[in-house]
């Protein structure tokens, strides 16, 4: 199976080039699943319903959030209606949407999805990661219920993340990170078999702070002092994300791959897809 997943969206800039170009890398290396980050796509700060059905309708299998999952006040609303939209899963039992769901591929894959954030420098509030994704893999485990199996891991720590694939490892197809928005160089395939990458990156504009208008936060780490509000960048936009062949037999990661395609940074193309 062969699967993308694109790092955090972040404000129109970056999720115009998602749904620019996500149809024709669908078409053109003949992905079978697709998982995009939205947290960031409403100017920074979580995701509309119109934004999240403008991602499902580019070709996103789904979409995965994180600690602004719930920024957009109508979230809470429509969050229950997507199965395709997922928010954390440690978030409180109560809260509104689902965190991992089941979905088909279409290669006709079973591929489970899960939502999980870190509490290292994060929300230490939040249930115990680990334990929650314990959960989820003995409620629909990979190799039984499930062909494939990811996890969107949103924490802060590349310890915590490192340290959850390796928890991992084995019983997932993808460990990936998300929230810190700069793609890390360290994909790799785990002992285990479970493919992995300290952070996606973003799908925003690099010439910022973190797919932020760069002048505000330069001004309060200077002054210490708000002068304004967190804008989004509105550059040109690098997409970049994870590409990951998954074993049709055992469900584990067979290669893995940084994607890097856009304006700012090196380009880079999966080899195992050309």
């Amino acid at each position: 199976m062969r699967l993308l997943f694109l790092g955090d969206m972040v404000g129109r800039t970056g999720r115009n080039a998602v749904f620019e170009r996500l149809p024709s890398l669908i078409r053109d290396y003949k992905l079978d699943f697709v998982i995009v980050n939205g947290e960031n796509a409403a100017g920074g700060f979580g995701i509309t319903e119109d934004i999240l059905q403008s991602t499902l309708a580019a070709g996103a299998d789904v979409v995965t959030t994180g600690n602004h999952a719930f920024d957009q006040r109508e979230t809470v609303i429509y969050a229950d209606n997507y199965a395709q939209f997922l928010r954390p899963a440690n978030y409180p039992q109560g809260t509104p949407g689902r965190g991992s769901n089941l979905y088909v591929a279409r290669n006709g894959a079973r591929v489970l999805v899960a939502n999980v954030m870190g509490r290292v420098f994060m929300h230490p509030d939040l249930d115990d990661p680990f334990g929650c994704a314990e959960g989820i893999l003995q409620d629909t485990p990979l190799g039984e219920q499930a062909d494939a199996v990811v996890f969107d891991f949103h924490a802060e720590a590349t310890s915590e993340k490192m340290c959850f694939a390796h928890f991992l490892d084995g019983q997932a197809s993808l460990v990936v990170g998300t929230h810190t928005h700069i793609p890390t160089a360290d994909a790799m395939i785990l002992d285990g078999g479970t493919a992995y990458m300290s952070d996606a990156g973003m799908c925003g504009d690099y010439d910022s702070s973190l797919g932020m208008d760069k002048e505000e936060p330069l001004n309060r780490f200077i002054t210490r002092l708000p002068k304004g509000r967190f804008e989004a960048a509105s550059g040109p936009a690098t997409i970049c994300g994870v590409a990951v062949e998954i074993s049709d037999r055992t469900g584990l990661a067979e290669k893995i791959a940084p994607l890097r395609l856009g304006a700012r940074l090196s380009e880079s193309v999966p080899s195992f897809w050309t």
